[in-house]
């Protein structure tokens, strides 16, 4: 009777390690599967209008107006954004040139390397 009553309970531990441990296999395979495919396919600024376009419920005009609002603005964004970038980069540039003479040579490489991993991935 004895031996029943630790088989029993040697079963259900058994279960429950069992079911813990597959828990614990999905949670960990769930997350390595967002890491090497979920982050890749982030969804373009057009995709994201297109779905909310979607949910819109327009009509064929409609839609046609709101795309062309949209795609003139994206035009004159663009063109403000070449007017500007020689600017931008004069101001970048400056800037480094300040710096540099601020921080040893040592302290502005690993400023370079941190600015770069900081600043490199947009989202």
């Amino acid at each position: 009777m004895e031996i029943r009553r630790n088989l029993t309970w040697q079963v259900r531990v058994l279960a429950l390690v069992i079911f813990l441990l597959g828990f614990i296999a999905g949670g960990l395979s769930f997350n390595a599967y967002n890491v090497w495919f979920g982050s890749r396919k982030s969804m373009s600024k057009e995709e994201k209008y297109r779905q909310i376009l979607d949910k819109l419920d327009l009509s064929e005009q409609q839609r046609a107006e709101v795309e062309k609002i949209i795609s003139e603005t994206r035009e004159e964004i663009q063109a403000l954004r070449r007017e500007t970038e020689p600017k931008i980069r004069e101001i970048r540039n400056r800037t480094s040139e300040k710096m540099q003479k601020v921080l040893t040579q040592q302290q502005w490489e690993k400023f370079q390397q941190l600015h770069e991993q900081a600043f490199s991935r947009k989202n």
